[in-house]
């Protein structure tokens, strides 16, 4: 990596309990990566391929992938199928697609057409049975594409069935709520890239100044604008969140914009459900 300063890769391991998941699914192990920004800049080949090998380890029934996997132009997406084909899972790899992603005409096609070639099934508004009938996965179009739209995906789902949904920004969760979501997996925030000790990500407490002091004293901060137009809800950075009745698990992601990280390592999510 070029610029910005990144920190050790870190494997989280958690263990998420799903009501109604049927006995043959307890133990299914999952591993989420996200925001991997490919761009020569942004990620290095060294954080890559150890992000590749520590979910070959974990030996995952499924890989999931939650978005931008390039920053700008689309074109650094074929060198990087080539390194994601190294991939491995007992049932596949699924993957839905970021903002970043869409951010030139055609990015769209040439991202998931990509990630096809490859064997990764990408999810637009569409529902997918790698588990089987009764865990269905769900993908959505990014938040802020024109073509978010959950609700006709999701009343197609029998409430009384668990399902994952897989949602590249977290504030999605918002307006999911309307729907059962026994678990969301997002990425988007890369956690905020810098945590302070005993108060959050760092785009929070720049939140707090634009809410609380006047717009002549925000152009003598680094980066208050782009950092809190992220998302709206910084409480929901990193980790594992309740969202009223619904579960959310945001991933730091691999991919590090300047300054840098500190106190937020990029991230390999291994899940089990039970």
């Amino acid at each position: 990596m070029r610029w910005g300063v990144s920190e050790a890769l870190k494997v989280e391991e958690i263990r998420v309990a799903i009501a109604d998941l049927p006995p043959s699914l307890q133990g299914t192990k999952l591993v989420q990566l996200s925001d991997l920004h490919y761009d020569g800049l942004r990620l290095s080949e060294k954080m890559l391929a150890e992000a590749i090998e520590a979910s070959n380890q974990a030996e995952p029934d499924l890989v999931v992938l939650t978005g931008d996997y390039v920053t700008d132009r689309p074109e650094p997406i074929y060198p990087l199928v080539w390194r994601l084909k190294h991939l491995q899972s007992r049932l596949g790899i699924y993957a839905v697609l970021g903002n970043h992603d869409l951010y030139y005409p055609k990015a769209r096609t040439i991202v998931a057409e990509a990630l096809a070639g490859i064997g990764v099934r990408v999810l637009w508004n569409q529902i997918a049975y790698p588990l089987g009938p009764e865990l269905p996965f769900v993908g959505l179009a990014d938040f802020w594409s024109r073509e978010f739209n959950p609700a006709p995906v999701m009343n197609q789902l029998d409430p009384q069935i668990p399902r994952i949904v897989l949602s590249h920004n977290p504030d999605s969760a918002e307006c999911l709520k309307k729907w059962r979501v026994d678990l969301q997996l997002s990425g988007h925030t890369h956690g905020g890239q810098v945590v302070i000790p005993g108060f959050g990500p760092a785009p929070k407490l720049l939140r707090t100044i634009q809410d609380n002091f006047p717009k002549s004293i925000w152009r003598w901060i680094p980066l208050i604008n782009a950092c809190t137009r992220v998302v709206n809800h910084w409480e929901w950075s990193e980790g594992l969140h309740q969202v009223g009745k619904n579960q959310l698990y945001i991933n730091r992601g691999l991919g590090t914009y300047p300054p840098g990280r500190l106190f937020c390592p990029p991230e390999v999510t291994v899940i089990t459900l039970l």
